[in-house]
C-alpha cells in the first residue's frame, strides 16, 4: 500500500527523480545467511535491490529457520566490538544501545546476525 493512498505510478516518477529505483529479484526460492552460530536460511523470501546514488540495498522479507552450527571444542574469543557497529545495530534493529551492545556479544560481533537476532525475538 502507497502512502497516504498515493498512486504507484506518482511514487515511481518521484522515485526516479529522486535517482531511486527499485527492483524486484524474481524467482527467489531461497535465500541462505551464514553466521557462526548456524545458518539462517529464508524459503520463500522476497528480495529487492533498491539503488539510490549508485549504492544498491538488498531487503529481504521472510521467515527464517535456523539450523545450529557443530561446534567445536575450542577456546571461546573475545571479539572486540566498535561504538560505530552498536549504533548500526541499535538504529537498524530500532533498539537500544545496551540490547545492541548484547545482541552483538552473542554473535561475536556480526552485525547482520545480531540484526537478525534481535528481530527474531
Amino acid at each position: 500500500m502507497m502512502p497516504g493512498g498515493m498512486n504507484p505510478k506518482k511514487m515511481k516518477q518521484m522515485m526516479n527523480k529522486l535517482g531511486m529505483s527499485m527492483e524486484p529479484i524474481e524467482g527467489v526460492t531461497r535465500v541462505t545467511i551464514e553466521a557462526r552460530d548456524g545458518t539462517y536460511i529464508f524459503d520463500e523470501a522476497e528480495v529487492v535491490g533498491m539503488t539510490m546514488q549508485g549504492v544498491t540495498t538488498y531487503q529481504l522479507t521472510g521467515t527464517p529457520r535456523l539450523e545450529p552450527a557443530r561446534i567445536a571444542d575450542s577456546e571461546p574469543v573475545e571479539v572486540e566490538i566498535s561504538e560505530d557497529d552498536v549504533q548500526l545495530v541499535a538504529m537498524q534493529a530500532n533498539v537500544s544501545e545496551e540490547a545492541a551492545r548484547a545482541a552483538l556479544k552473542e554473535t561475536n560481533g556480526d552485525i547482520a546476525e545480531a540484526i537478525v537476532k534481535i528481530g527474531m525475538q
